[in-house]
């Protein structure tokens, strides 16, 4: 049976689950010292899909949803957030900005359902176009408009995959990511041949060292597999509103280990945009209509 809060060993799970994906920003950024995005999104998947499948049996959703949702998550999502993070955003903003596949969700549900935003959703929706108009404002040589822009569409795909994923409900997940990542594949790779070149692919590949292997295995193994797997397991013990919340602290370990491993500064401006959006997550996640405002609703 569900419980209303988590106990303290499932909170250090869910606490390292989210170091994980907070993290993992900059791991990307150490990949990309070599790979070229496109490339290194391909191998991503192309990791995440052999040799897992080989013990994971695919789901028992039709092709299509895999097809697209791999497509979503994988040219959309990763392939342009890798491009955004080779020299146009910095790790811990990006970490930061990607959350908005949260407004994208609401927004596309919306769209699809006819529902209307609620007040306090409007609220969170201003709060956090208000940070990411700080970041565009403040940027710098750690945010160009470019990078906002292609991490913003990052968070649309994101929010589509969200989408796609939710109309089947109670599939094993890690399944899901696994057979997905196989239509992720040919269009990372055939991207890559066109805007990046052979010649760009040979060297990256013959360039890369350890370090940058453990970053494709990371992403992989640390981010797609235990993340998911362990996010799903929670999920399955606990009320979403009990382990939803703690994807806020994503861009606080992602800023924060930008700061720590890649000298990332952080002014003022950057923790007020940062106190904004994730302001704007939490009343979006928090808020709570009186039961008279429910019923109306």
């Amino acid at each position: 049976m569900s419980r209303a809060s988590l106990s303290f060993p499932h909170f250090l799970l869910a606490l390292a689950i989210v170091a994980v994906w907070g993290t993992n920003f900059v791991v990307i950024r150490f990949g990309l010292n070599h790979l070229p995005p496109l490339l290194f999104a391909a191998l991503r998947f192309a990791f995440a899909f052999f040799p897992t499948a080989l013990f994971v049996r695919r789901p028992k959703v039709p092709l299509g949803k895999l097809a697209a949702y791999g497509l979503a998550i994988g040219a959309g999502q990763f392939g342009l957030l890798f491009i955004a993070m080779k020299g146009y955003i910095s790790p811990g903003l990006a970490s930061l900005v990607v959350q908005s596949q949260a407004f994208f969700t609401i927004g596309l549900a919306i769209l699809l359902t006819g529902e209307r935003l609620r007040a306090h959703q409007w609220v969170a929706v201003g709060m956090a176009a208000s940070g990411i108009g700080l970041i565009a404002w403040m940027g710098g040589g750690d945010a160009t408009l470019l990078g906002l822009a292609l991490v913003l569409l990052a968070g649309l795909s994101w929010a589509a995959g969200n989408l796609i994923a939710r109309s089947t409900p109670g599939v094993n997940m890690v399944a899901y990511v696994v057979w997905s990542s196989l239509f992720a594949i040919p269009p990372l790779v055939i991207l890559s041949l066109v805007f990046e070149g052979p010649q760009a692919i040979m060297t990256g590949l013959t360039q890369a060292d350890a370090a940058t292997w453990g970053a494709v295995l990371w992403q992989t193994i640390g981010n797609s597999l235990f993340g998911y797997a362990a996010f799903g397991w929670l999920l399955s013990r606990y009320p979403a509103a009990t382990v939803a919340p703690m994807s806020l602290l994503v861009p606080v370990f992602g800023m924060g280990a930008s700061a720590w491993w890649l000298g990332e500064s952080l002014p003022a401006w950057k923790l007020a945009a940062a106190a904004i959006v994730l302001g704007g997550l939490a009343v979006n996640l928090f808020w709570r209509p009186r039961p008279a405002a429910a019923k109306a609703a």
